[in-house]
């Protein structure tokens, strides 16, 4: 079960708070919905009970706060607003990344896929994606890791009538099975259709919590909705008759020609237009909700009239637009006849292709102070079902994400972002070959790994900066990671398997690198371009060295900085700033330097190096040594402390 105690936005500047004091509990088993008028804080409450948003109260998951559960996902889905996935990325592909990081089969994905209804779209990237697909997707995501808890923001939104019966049915499905449902609606007779028990909120502020059969006696009245060019005439005649008659009717007129009729029937309204010569353009029979924006015009007989003011006492949010769920039977009853027979059939198909208990919301109490009967509501058992819900997993209890290697290459390469960047990285750097090789004047290690005097740094190594900025930079930019959190896990796991992933991307791209442009010059110059150098073992070390630097230092700078942008000026703050600094301090007199450590090194330790390892020391040893080894180092260290700094600071809070 969820608790809430005291949700508490902070106020901004002079204003109020947008949620001020919002208590109440949502019971496993059970579908609670928290209604409110666009602005009344839903989503507000949301955000404050998942931690996404500052404030005050508690908020407890099965007796536990949000930041005490090991992992979120497992107890809480979540959805609010859209996928945050990255728009290239495809649905399935999404779905299987977040596999990884929950640690589930990967076969999942398929089984969310086939329950919301998408496995014909799975090839579908997020960005090319409806409203509608986009909301079930959301719902894939929060089923993925069979949480108990399904947190749900306007989940029908973008839905049609099909797929709303069919979501209702699920979510009824879900808390049959023991799970806690809390979704958000702004239309009174959704919540009452659908709910267990309705929270409604108005102007950040809790109104009532009511269980459904409460609600729907004291804020959902039946009523005919009438449409006509004389309403006026209309409602005074209907006012009239009611008098004369000493019935109970109440007719409220709303905006344009549009009256609503409490305490009577259709034949009734119907056959007093047709005596008096009035035109009608709709008339059907409504459940309606007493808005506060009604205007009262007539109400007959001291029961009705008290309430009436009852109703408008206790309404909080603007009347739902009620089109969608009338005919115009009046205007054309062979139309309205032959679409009422085909959405019955419909309603049977569904009702036997459904599994699952019976949804059937209680029978409403008539409340002795009424004068009318409570409406009665269509079980949401008659949705079409898609599929029934998944079978439960088993997921391993542990930090998030579980498998962080898996889970990054997934993400590196589900989207053409790195694949696109390599290719023009691999493009530039010989057209820049050929350029140098043709100007002449160029060393051939420079040559060959298409480095200008003139440039801070190859394009190689900028291309690398860059795939190691985006490795944590997309993160935050779409956090699909942070649904639950509003975060992206600062985990050392996580951040070992970017370096990895981001340090054999680099190797791969220096190698490729060096190949096409050596190749290149070969073809274009002949082989005195193309030639190796004689040093090339301490050239490759310090090439590779330069690539990969470069590439972590675009890792944790945007792990650090939360953006792409900052990554890759951290990785050309090295040659511009760091590596200025470094010479100056190397220039410095009073620097001594570690010559002849490798040979000192086998003096105290009295041992040979095999194979000549001192040799390969010693080259290490004067890569190191380098100003922008040196540079690199720096700035590495001093990424990776900041790093660690941030992640111990967001366990403590």
């Amino acid at each position: 079960m969820i608790q809430a105690v005291g949700l508490t936005s902070n106020p901004r500047k002079a204003l109020p708070p947008a949620v001020d004091d919002v208590s109440f509990e949502a019971r496993a088993g059970r579908v609670t919905v928290l209604l409110g008028a666009p602005g009344a804080g839903k989503t507000t409450v949301l955000r404050l009970m998942l931690e996404l948003q500052q404030g005050r109260g508690l908020t407890y998951f099965r007796g536990r706060p949000l930041h005490r559960i090991a992992h979120p996902s497992r107890e809480v889905g979540v959805l609010l607003g859209d996928v945050p996935g990255h728009p290239s990325r495809t649905v399935r592909g999404h779905l299987r990344m977040l596999c990884a990081a929950t640690g589930v089969p990967v076969r999942r994905a398929d089984e969310v896929l086939e329950v919301v209804g998408l496995v014909s779209l799975r090839d579908e990237r997020l960005g090319t994606l409806s409203r509608g697909m986009d909301r079930r997707l959301g719902l894939a995501c929060a089923l993925l890791a069979d949480p108990h808890t399904l947190v749900l923001d306007a989940p029908a939104d973008g839905l049609s009538s099909r797929e709303i019966r069919w979501l209702h049915g699920m979510l009824r499905a879900h808390a049959d099975q023991g799970g806690t449902v809390l979704t958000t609606t702004a239309d009174p007779k959704e919540a009452a259709r659908t709910a267990d028990q309705v929270v409604t909120l108005k102007e950040g502020r809790l109104v009532a919590d009511q269980a459904a059969a409460d609600f729907a006696r004291t804020r959902l009245r039946p009523r005919v909705a009438v449409r006509s060019p004389h309403a006026a005439r209309l409602a005074a005649l209907l006012t009239k008759e009611a008098r004369t008659a000493h019935c109970s009717v109440e007719v409220v007129q709303e905006d344009g020609n549009r009256l609503s009729v409490y305490g009577s029937t259709c034949a009734h309204v119907g056959e007093a237009a047709f005596r008096h010569g009035i035109l009608i353009h709709q008339l059907a029979d409504e459940t309606g909700d007493m808005g506060s924006g009604a205007v009262l015009t007539a109400a007959v007989g001291v029961v009705g009239a008290e309430a009436h003011v009852e109703a408008s006492a206790m309404a909080d949010c603007t009347e739902s637009d009620a089109d969608a769920d009338t005919d115009d039977s009046f205007d054309n009853p062979a139309e309205a006849e032959a679409e009422a027979e085909a959405e019955a059939e419909a309603e049977i198909g569904a009702e036997a292709e459904t599994e699952g208990t019976d949804t059937t919301l209680p029978t409403p109490v008539p409340s002795p102070s009424l004068p009318f009967p409570s409406p009665s509501f269509p079980s949401p058992r008659a949705a079409d079902a898609l599929s029934a819900l998944p079978p439960p997993i088993s997921v391993r209890s542990a930090p998030s994400p579980l498998r962080p290697l898996r889970y990054e290459l997934r993400r590196a390469a589900g989207i053409s972002t790195g694949f696109l960047t390599g290719a023009a990285v691999l493009v530039v750097s010989a057209l820049t070959a050929v350029l140098l090789a043709r100007v002449g004047h160029t060393p051939q290690a420079r040559l060959l790994a298409a480095w200008p005097t003139q440039l801070p740094l190859p394009p190689a190594a900028l291309g690398a900066g860059l795939l190691g900025a985006l490795a944590f930079g997309d993160e935050f930019r779409h956090p699909a990671l942070a649904a639950d959190r509003g975060t992206v896990p600062r985990r050392l796991g996580m951040l070992t398997a970017k370096l990895v992933v981001a340090a054999f991307t680099a190797l791969l791209l220096a190698f490729l690198t060096i190949g096409c442009n050596a190749e290149v010059l070969y073809l274009l110059y002949g082989r005195e371009f193309a030639k190796v150098p004689g040093d090339w073992l301490a050239l490759t070390a310090s090439w590779f060295g330069l690539v990969v630097g470069c590439a972590w230092a675009g890792v944790l700078a945007a792990g650090v900085f939360r953006s792409t942008t900052a990554g890759l000026a951290a990785v050309l703050a090295v040659p511009v700033a760091v590596v200025p600094l470094v010479q100056a301090a190397a220039g410095n007199t009073s620097v001594r330097t570690a010559a002849g450590l490798s040979v000192r090194l086998r003096e105290v330790l009295l041992v040979q190096w095999p194979f000549g390892g001192e040799r390969y020391l010693s080259a290490a040893v004067r890569l190191v040594a380098q100003p922008v080894g040196w540079a690199l180092a720096l700035s590495l260290t001093t990424l990776l402390c900041a790093y660690l700094f941030t992640t111990l600071r967001s366990r403590v809070r």
